[in-house]
């Protein structure tokens, strides 16, 4: 079984910055994908990027030139670095493992979620 435990989160003002951290129990070339979603309050869970194990990203337009999505093969961590946050960024954020096909990652693994506000 995968565990994915994620860090980072809190409450920011809008503008503000966070980075999340999303670290794997196990070596990180073992999955195709790894990425972030987010689950907004009575909002469908949708996504907000990825990483392909070859180095390819895909982010949504909602946040792209905001947010950067690295990884860190040595320490079997992903980093979502979020800059110029608004409120509408705030949701549950989901580190998640699986596959890509397109734009897409369909997981096979998720973390258990960690709350990011963006407020004033």
């Amino acid at each position: 079984q995968e565990h994915l435990v994620e860090s980072g989160g809190g409450l920011v003002q809008p503008g503000g910055s966070l980075r999340l951290s999303c670290a794997a129990s196990r070596s990180t070339f073992n999955f195709n994908a790894m990425g972030w979603y987010r689950q907004a309050l009575g909002k469908q869970r949708e996504l907000v990027a990825s990483i392909t194990n070859t180095g390819r990203t895909n982010y949504a337009d909602s946040v792209k030139g905001r947010f950067t999505l690295s990884i860190d093969n040595a320490k079997n961590t992903v980093y979502l670095q979020m800059n110029s946050l608004k409120p509408e960024d705030t949701a549950v954020y989901y580190c998640a493992a699986g596959v890509s096909s397109g734009s897409n990652l369909y997981p096979n693994y998720w973390g258990q979620g960690t709350q990011v506000t963006v407020s004033s």
